[in-house]
C-alpha cells in the first residue's frame, strides 16, 4: 500500500511530512516550514544560495556530508536521508566555518552566506575546504577574497565534533519508497527488476535519478508530473567496474563519483567533468541522466562519443547493447523504446590496432565556465600510427546540431592522413560547414561553426610536438 507521509531528519529532528506533492522542491519545503535561512537566489543551480548538506555516499563509499542545491530536488528525494541547513550548523556556539567568516568579514549583503557556509561544512568534514569546494557560489557584492580566506582558515582540519562523529553512524542504504502526495505517484525501487515491473505497470512515467535537469522543471512548474520513478537507490545502476579492456559506469552513478574514481583513466573525460557544473550538481547529477535527456547541449555525450562508449540498456524482455552514437534520433529523441531503461554506459580503453599511441581531449566553451552550460562543447579521439599516420579518427560535438553528434565527413577524410598542421588546415573548412548550428542569446551560428573548426586546430597545437608556429585562425 503506498504511503501519504515522508520522513527524513533535518538538523538532527525526526521530520514527518503528510499529503504533500513530492515534486514540492526541497528549497519550498525548507523555506514554508520556517527554515528560511536556506535562500533562493536563481531557483536554477547556479547562484547556490540554496546549498544545504545532505548526508550521502563520496566517492569512497563511506559516509559524507554532500554540498547540493535544494531548488533541484523533489522533496520525496530525500526521504530517509539527514539534511543539514544554516540553522543547524551552530550548536550554543558558531561552528568553526561560521567563526571564519566572521573573523574574516566574509559576509557583506549576507544573502549568498548561508549557501557558502554550508558548502564550506561540506568541505570542512573532508578535510579540504578550497576553491573547487566554493565553485558553485556566487557573491553579488563581489567580496570573494574575504571568504577565501575564511576558507584557507579552516582547510585541512581533523574534524572530531557531533557531526563527524554522526557520519559514522549514519546508514547509506536507502529504504524503499511507495509514496502519494497531491495526486502525483513516487517510487524509489531498490532493484533493477522492480523499475523495469513498475515501468510495464505506468508506461507514462518519468525516470529521475539526481534530478538536476527535471528541478528545472519542478522550480519554475512547466510540467506536471503523475507517476516518478527515482533510479537513484538502485544497486544494479550504481556500479563502476575497470578491467584491463574497458570501464563501466552505471546509469546511477554521480559525476563526483566519476570526477574522482576514473581520474587519470579518460584525460577528455577529465577535463569535461571538471567543467560540467559546481559542486552542489555533480553530487547529484548521474552519468545516464545526461545521455537520457538527450539535450544537444549535454556536456558528456561528446565525449563519449569520442571514446566510442556502447550503452547497455534494459528492458522486462532482456538487455541490449547500443553504440551511443546511434542512440540520439532528433532534439530530445532517443533510441529508447517503452519500458526501457538505460543501466549503464560502457567505455572502451584499447586504441586501434597498429595505433602507437592516442590523443584525446575535451573543450567546454561557455559564458561562465562551471556555471553555465557550453555554447559548443568539444571533445576528439585521435590514434596514431608509427609514422604518425592517423588510423582512427572521432570529432564530436554538443551545441551545434539537434543532437550530440560527430563529423563523420571529417573523420573519414582524416583516415590516413599525416597529423600535421597542412591536414588539419585541409579539412577546418569542412569542419566549418559540417553541421547547420542555431542562433541563440549564447552565440551566433557563425560563432558555434568557428569554434567547430577552431578548437580542432586548439587541439592539434596543444597535441603537436611540432615547432610552435603562427596560428592560421579561421574569422
Amino acid at each position: 500500500m503506498s504511503e501519504t507521509s515522508l520522513n527524513l531528519t533535518i538538523n538532527g529532528e525526526s521530520v514527518h511530512i503528510k499529503d504533500i506533492s513530492p515534486t514540492m522542491t526541497l528549497l519550498e519545503y525548507l523555506r514554508f516550514s520556517g527554515r528560511v535561512g536556506t535562500k533562493e537566489g536563481c531557483g536554477d543551480g547556479d547562484c547556490g544560495a540554496c546549498t544545504v548538506a545532505i548526508v550521502g555516499s563520496g566517492a569512497d563509499g563511506k559516509p559524507h556530508y554532500l554540498a547540493m542545491n535544494s531548488c533541484l530536488i523533489p522533496l520525496a528525494s530525500v526521504a530517509g536521508r539527514e539534511i543539514i541547513t544554516v540553522e543547524g550548523v551552530a550548536n550554543g556556539e558558531l561552528h568553526p566555518v561560521q567563526a571564519a567568516m566572521v573573523k574574516t568579514l566574509g559576509s557583506q549583503c549576507g544573502y549568498c552566506t548561508p549557501g557558502f557556509i554550508m558548502s564550506m561544512f561540506a568541505g570542512y568534514y573532508d578535510g579540504k575546504v578550497d576553491e573547487p569546494s566554493l565553485e558553485g557560489n556566487l557573491c553579488r557584492c563581489t567580496g570573494y577574497l574575504s571568504i577565501r580566506r575564511a576558507a584557507e582558515m579552516v582547510t585541512e582540519v581533523v574534524a572530531t565534533d557531533e557531526f563527524a562523529t554522526r557520519l559514522e553512524q549514519i546508514d547509506l542504504d536507502l529504504p524503499p519508497l511507495d509514496y502519494v502526495g497531491n495526486d502525483q505517484h513516487f517510487y524509489r525501487p531498490t532493484q533493477l527488476k522492480e523499475v523495469l515491473d513498475l515501468l510495464q505497470q505506468h508506461p507514462e512515467a518519468t525516470l529521475v535519478a539526481g534530478a538536476t535537469d527535471l528541478g528545472l522543471e519542478l522550480t519554475h512548474r512547466r510540467q506536471h508530473f503523475p507517476v516518478l520513478i527515482s533510479l537513484e537507490a538502485v544497486t544494479e545502476l550504481k556500479r563502476i567496474e575497470q578491467t584491463p579492456e574497458a570501464v563501466v559506469i552505471g546509469a546511477a552513478v554521480p559525476l563526483s563519483h566519476i570526477e574522482t574514481n576514473l581520474h587519470g583513466v579518460f584525460p577528455s573525460m577529465d577535463e569535461m567533468v571538471h567543467w560540467f557544473a559546481a559542486r552542489q550538481v555533480r553530487n547529484r547529477a548521474t552519468l545516464g541522466g545526461n545521455i537520457g535527456t538527450a539535450s544537444p547541449i549535454g556536456d558528456l555525450p561528446p565525449v563519449l562519443l569520442s571514446l566510442d562508449a556502447e550503452l547497455t540498456i534494459a528492458s522486462a524482455a532482456g538487455t541490449r547493447t547500443l553504440p551511443l552514437v546511434d542512440f540520439f534520433k532528433g532534439y530530445r529523441q532517443t533510441d529508447l523504446k517503452p519500458g526501457e531503461v538505460i543501466v549503464s554506459v560502457t567505455i572502451p580503453k584499447a586504441i586501434s590496432p597498429g595505433a602507437v599511441r592516442r590523443l584525446s581531449q575535451s573543450y567546454k566553451i561557455g559564458k561562465r565556465g562551471t556555471d553555465d552550460i557550453s555554447i559548443v562543447a568539444a571533445a576528439f579521439t585521435i590514434d596514431l600510427d608509427e609514422t604518425d599516420q592517423i588510423i582512427h579518427a572521432r570529432l564530436a560535438y554538443g551545441g551545434v546540431a539537434a543532437i550530440p553528434a560527430r563529423a563523420i565527413g571529417v573523420e573519414a577524410a582524416l583516415m590516413g592522413q599525416p597529423w600535421n598542421r597542412e591536414t588539419v588546415q585541409q579539412v577546418k573548412p569542412a569542419l566549418k560547414e559540417a553541421f547547420t548550428p542555431l542562433t541563440d542569446f549564447r552565440g551566433s551560428a557563425d560563432y558555434r561553426k568557428l569554434l567547430v573548426a577552431n578548437l580542432f586546430e586548439k587541439f592539434f597545437v596543444e597535441f603537436s610536438n611540432s615547432p610552435a608556429e603562427p596560428l592560421e585562425v579561421t574569422r
